[in-house]
């Protein structure tokens, strides 16, 4: 269980797993981005999803939301860019469009990526929760139904399999975040942290068992990240703010240290997992992506990346000492938000900002955060037209 695991075994058992692929290099020329996943990664699914089901828009559907960058809502949870966002940016391809959206009936165009991830899923399916006595918000949108529709859109841009592997060949896969939902559902909801953490294994293997068939069907290049620093977020912090005894706070962040060790754990599981399946299939690029650290980072040192106005308070929320409330929440009448969300780490409690997510991605994009480290090779056609970087292209060439 989550909470016996011992935080210098999680540390030991990270490392040696990140020194099995240090020196490593994913390097590639991606023509689409293929996106599974939950709010993190989410760029309209939910939105059009809850629109159509309920003729009841979700909080993303309304501002503040989108607010910073796009000027409006877009089904996003944050108030700007997604790291699928920036991922896409530095690629030199167009924002990774929704699976499900207006427009959507003929299947629009994907060849340059299409995004299955939809707010609040989860990596189990309902059924699992519902025997448990958990409540899911949205029904009908965790990994497994996010895998029929990526084989539904396979059925409409390739009609044979051969075809199906020509395209993923030159796709980035990225697996989520995925699986935190799983735990947020529980914690939230009232489940002990023992009981939750009995349950990372069996995410973690529905996790892989889903990349396992990806590669069956042609995937060669996956990224797949860990979990964030939970413990770090506002509505946690809330939510656990009766029981001050138990959960203790760490000093240099302000984060709840036991929930930070649970994340931890399902990464140290993630990765034993990873290298499973990269010992097995020699001929794929499974990269891990370390959100947890490269989150972490912001966390230890605020200032540095221009998070002046704290990083555990939410920008948008409904006040308290987090600006979160357990009852009003971003966007819902009573709620405040920021003038300036780039200060914020924190955007509404469960999610984070723009400027989070920028340096976030910057820091596996082109830091240390990604075991093996990608380097993205733009792709030839495209250097007019997206105006790519040479430079990042010249020092490939000279390697």
């Amino acid at each position: 269980m989550a909470s016996k695991i011992s935080p210098l075994k999680i540390a030991f058992a990270c490392a040696v797993l990140f020194l099995l692929s240090a020196n490593k290099y994913a390097r590639g020329c991606y023509k689409s981005i293929i996106s599974f996943g939950d709010s993190l990664a989410d760029t309209g699914n939910l939105l059009y999803l809850e629109s159509t089901s309920s003729n009841k828009k979700p909080r993303c559907g309304f501002l503040p939301y989108g607010e910073t960058f796009f000027h409006h809502p877009t089904g996003r949870f944050s108030d700007g860019r997604l790291i699928i966002d920036f991922i896409a940016q530095d690629m030199g391809l167009p924002f990774v469009p929704p699976f499900h959206g207006e427009g959507n009936v003929n299947r629009r165009n994907y060849r340059e990526g299409v995004n299955f991830a939809v707010g609040g899923s989860t990596a189990l399916e309902d059924s699992f929760f519902a025997k448990i006595g958990v409540k899911i918000p949205y029904a009908n949108v965790s990994l497994a139904a996010q895998m029929s529709w990526f084989k539904e859109f396979l059925s409409t841009i390739c009609h044979e399999p051969s075809n199906c592997k020509k395209f993923l060949q030159t796709s980035l896969v990225l697996m989520g975040e995925i699986g935190g939902n799983d735990y947020n559902h529980a914690l939230l909801g009232g489940k002990a942290e023992e009981e939750v953490g009995s349950f990372i294994p069996r995410v973690v293997k529905t996790i892989g068992l889903t990349i396992e068939e990806l590669i069956k069907v042609g995937a060669t290049t996956l990224m797949v990240p860990g979990n964030f620093p939970i413990g770090c977020l506002a509505y946690y912090l809330t939510y656990f703010e009766r029981y001050k005894e138990k959960y203790i706070r760490d000093p240099n962040t302000g984060c709840i240290s036991q929930l930070n060790i649970f994340s931890e754990y399902h990464n140290s599981l993630l990765q034993m997992e990873l290298e499973r399946i990269r010992q097995i299939h020699t001929h794929t690029t499974i990269i891990y992506v370390d959100y947890y650290n490269a989150t972490m980072s912001i966390y230890l040192s605020p200032d540095k990346y221009g998070f002046t106005k704290g990083t555990l308070t939410a920008c948008c929320g409904g006040k308290g000492p987090f600006n979160v409330s357990l009852t009003v929440h971003c966007g819902d009448l009573g709620s405040t938000t920021c003038e300036d969300p780039s200060k914020y780490v924190n955007w509404d409690g469960l999610h984070l900002t723009e400027a989070a997510y920028k340096w976030i991605a910057r820091g596996f994009l082109e830091g240390p955060y990604t075991s093996p480290q990608l380097i993205t090779a733009k792709c030839a056609s495209s250097f007019k037209s997206r105006g790519f970087r040479l430079s990042k292209i010249m020092g490939l060439i000279g390697k």
